[in-house]
């Protein structure tokens, strides 16, 4: 687990909005609210730890982004994300 941490911790990032509209094209963003750890979201998601994620789903702590925070996000391509991609997720949490 310690090397999948530290694969991951190497692949966090930041992207500015327009960046990943091609990922939400694709329905493949997830947003991670400020709450949770990205990184241990990420791994919980990449060593398919179902009970945990499926924890944060049924508490509404991961979705994918509304309509409505695409259209305000959409005003603003420069806002900016910390990003983690874990295939063939791109997971997303707001700086």
């Amino acid at each position: 687990m310690s090397d999948l941490r530290t694969e991951l911790t190497q692949n966090l990032d930041e992207a500015e909005w327009e960046w990943l509209i091609p990922h939400v094209q694709r329905d493949a963003v997830i947003l991670v609210p400020i709450e949770l750890d990205l990184l241990n979201v990420g791994i919980a998601i990449a060593s398919n730890n179902t009970p945990q994620v499926q924890q944060w789903i049924d508490e509404q702590l991961l979705a994918k982004p509304s309509v409505t925070q695409i259209g305000e996000w959409n005003g603003d391509f420069t806002k900016r994300f910390v990003t983690l991609i874990v295939q063939p997720y791109v997971l997303i949490q707001e700086k």
